[in-house]
């Protein structure tokens, strides 16, 4: 089942651990400069409000509710990560076959949206290996960053895949380990110990019909996308959940929803400035899949839209050289699937 709760969507397999659930937040980050550079992680600055989508009047796209799931706001130009966080009673978590995509194309192999999961090339993460993704997977330990883009310019990537795309959105397919696999996997978790993962990168009305938006690809930064260490048998393909998350305009909210969008991130550069820190991720355990094939080519909407863009997006400044933080592992209410 998947619930929405304090802006996060909580999925749970009662069948197979009752005491188990997984927390996946959209988190609000600074955009990191597109300037040929491979960057620290960016940190949080927050979470971005969700709401359920059949809550509200959309007027023109009221068809955008067949679709179900949430809705969510995002100023042009917004950045984001996604956070994969665990809780569990037990000493073992268990482990979810997570499938993303944007626009209905993976963000892990590229590839147009499919049921099921697939090995070559592997277009899944898993949890709780994987503690957030931050964009499209271009290279082996490298990403794009996710930011929004309006459909209808070229300017994301399911237009970049297929020019006459207009799908937008976020779209999640979860799909829980076999019980069978579970069980055994606590029986070795009981003699070998356990590794336990806290999410670190934290810090501290008139009816108007709704832009809907994409996410297109922003500057590089380093990050690894782990191989799946239990093999694609272990999973229940006969059990899984799904969700979709329309973007909307964040200039359009308050008379959708009545309520005040988040304020835009600040710069890089004021955050650099400040003193504050970026971030490094790497363990040493796991072993990072290739870069998606399909996504070696894609141009960042920088590339795409240079000159339009100019001021819109700015420059940013780099994370290269300033403060941070390694925090590299150290040992030791129903949402509806809606059709799409």
């Amino acid at each position: 089942m998947i619930n929405l709760k304090n802006d996060r969507m909580n999925v749970r397999f009662p069948e197979i651990c009752n005491e188990y659930e997984l927390n996946i937040s959209f988190q609000r980050t600074l955009r990191i400069p597109d300037d040929g550079n491979d960057h620290f992680l960016p940190p949080s600055l927050g979470k971005f409000p969700l709401r359920h989508i059949e809550d509200f009047d959309l007027v023109d796209k009221e068809h955008l509710k067949k679709r179900g799931g949430l809705i969510m706001p995002m100023f042009q130009s917004d950045a984001l990560w996604l956070s994969f966080n665990c809780r569990s009673k037990r000493s073992i978590d268990l482990p979810i076959a997570i499938k993303v995509a944007t626009g209905k194309i993976n963000a892990v192999s590229g590839l147009k949206w499919e049921n099921g999961l697939d090995s070559e090339p592997q277009n899944y993460l898993v949890v709780p290996d994987q503690p957030w993704l931050d964009g499209f997977n271009v290279g082996r330990g490298t990403v794009r960053q996710f930011v929004a883009a309006p459909l209808g310019e070229g300017l994301t990537v399911e237009e970049q895949i297929n020019a006459n795309s207009d799908v937008g959105g976020i779209q999640f397919e979860f799909i829980p380990m076999k019980k069978e696999y579970f069980e055994k996997l606590k029986l070795e978790a009981q003699t070998e110990g356990s590794q336990e993962f806290h999410d670190m990168r934290m810090m501290s009305c008139s009816k108007m019909s709704i832009d809907e938006m994409g996410i297109g690809a922003g500057g590089s930064m380093r990050q690894e996308i782990y191989e799946d260490e239990h093999g694609i048998d272990a999973w229940d393909l006969d059990n899984t959940k799904r969700c979709f998350i329309t973007l909307a305009n964040a200039e359009q909210w308050l008379s959708i929803t009545g309520e005040e969008p988040p304020m835009s991130p600040i710069s890089s550069e004021e955050y650099t400035d400040a003193g504050l820190p970026w971030f490094d991720y790497f363990d040493e355990d796991k072993i990072s899949i290739e870069g998606a094939e399909a996504l070696s080519d894609i141009k960042s909407i920088k590339d795409i839209y240079k000159q339009k863009i100019k001021d819109l997006f700015g420059g940013g400044t780099s994370s290269q050289n300033q403060k941070v933080h390694d925090i590299s592992p150290k040992k030791k209410g129903n949402i509806s699937n809606g059709f799409w």
